[in-house]
Parts: structure tokens; sequence; C-alpha cells
């Protein structure tokens, strides 16, 4: 662990919830920014869990944003959607970049590293200039993001079609034949490929396979 005057860095995510746990459980408003359903993972643990149960939902303000391609996957669809009725959560989603980060009751930041030899690293910010800089990111995005189940009902279409459309784009399948494949006509078809690619934040085909095995959807 590294510590600064106002800024710590912790390694992975047991010593991230070692130092921070008691926060989250005591927190009455929580901001989350991520890409998937994976970086905070230890933040949803069934002790904290349990901790926000014995408090009423009603003291509690949840908000968290999320990169659109995270929806394609039809199990984290349905995972966001039963967090949000579990924890009274409201979940927006964009296809704008974003940093991952947790703030809590506007007073510290967590923001999320790379990983590092299998492990993530994370800052935990306390300084209050720096935690009213990241809250104005969070509440940037949040404004401009989509409420969940609208957004999830916009790419229902594309989510039943991404599996194909990604495998045929992988193997270089021109756009013609892949329309006659999936029985759509070529407009129709690129069209879908476009909203793939927007739901990834990808600006090109190849980096939507990228992101698509990112999110393992491939």
């Amino acid at each position: 662990m590294q510590t600064g005057e106002t800024v710590t860095i912790v390694r992975g995510e047991q010593e991230l919830m070692e130092r921070t746990a008691h926060l989250f459980a005591s927190a009455t408003d929580v901001a989350c920014a991520a890409n998937d359903l994976f970086t905070w993972a230890r933040a949803q643990t069934a002790d904290l869990t349990e901790r926000y149960r014995t408090r009423p939902l009603a003291d509690t303000r949840i908000r968290k944003v999320y990169r659109s391609g995270i929806l394609l996957d039809p199990v984290a669809s349905r995972t966001l959607a039963a967090a949000r009725d579990r924890h009274g959560a409201q979940i927006r989603i964009t296809s704008d970049e974003i940093n991952e980060t947790i703030v809590l009751d506007r007073r510290l930041a967590i923001l999320a590293g790379d990983l590092s030899a299998g492990v993530r690293s994370y800052s935990v910010i306390t300084q209050r200039e720096a935690v009213q800089g990241v809250t104005s990111l969070f509440d940037a995005a949040w404004r401009s993001a989509t409420d969940l189940d609208v957004y999830d009902t916009q790419i229902a279409e594309i989510r039943q079609l991404a599996p194909r459309v990604l495998d045929l784009l992988s193997q270089g399948v021109k756009d013609e034949a892949a329309a006659r494949a999936l029985g759509l006509g070529v407009r129709t078809y690129r069209r879908r490929v476009a909203e793939l690619m927007d739901a990834l934040g990808a600006e090109s085909r190849f980096q939507a396979g990228v992101r698509a095995r990112e999110l393992g959807l491939v």
C-alpha cells in the first residue's frame, strides 16, 4: 500500500474493501460508474448487502452508470435489473467513455486503475477539491445517460442479433453475404452493425470485435 497526504493506493479488491467496507456500510449517497459487472464486484459482497439490508433503502441513494455494451449480454441485463430492484438503485446506461469510479457521500472517491500482474490497483481519494472534480464528472455522465429500462428496450433487437453479427464480422464476411445469412436487407444489416458498434462504444468494426471479446460476448 502506498499512502500520500490525500490519496491512498491499494492493491487488489480485498485490500480495498478492508479499508473502505465501513464507509460503504454507512454511506447514504453512493455513485458508481463501471464498464462491466466485475470492476466493483467486491463492493457487492454478501456482508455489505446485509448491511444495506439493515438500513431502510429510502435512507440511501444509489446511482450507477454502466457502459452500454454490458446490455448485449442478456445475463448481465437481468443482473442489473435484479440489483436495481433489490437495492433500490437508480441505473443508467451510456455509450460514452467513462472513468470507473465510486463516490461515497461526495466526500470520498475511489478510482479503478489498470490491472497489473492480475491485480487491479485503486486510488482512494479524500482531498476535497479532487473529490468534487470526480463527482462533477460523474454527475455529467449521469445527466447524459439513459434509464436502464429505456435503453434495454432500445437494444433488445440488436442483443438478439449480436452473437451472429459478431461471428460474421470476425469471419470477414462481406455485408451482402452476411445480410443474406441473417435474412436482412443490406441496409438493415449495416444499420444493425452501426447500432452494435454504438452499443460497444466502438468506432470501427475491428474495435467492436476487441470490445466484444473484452466483455466475453465472443
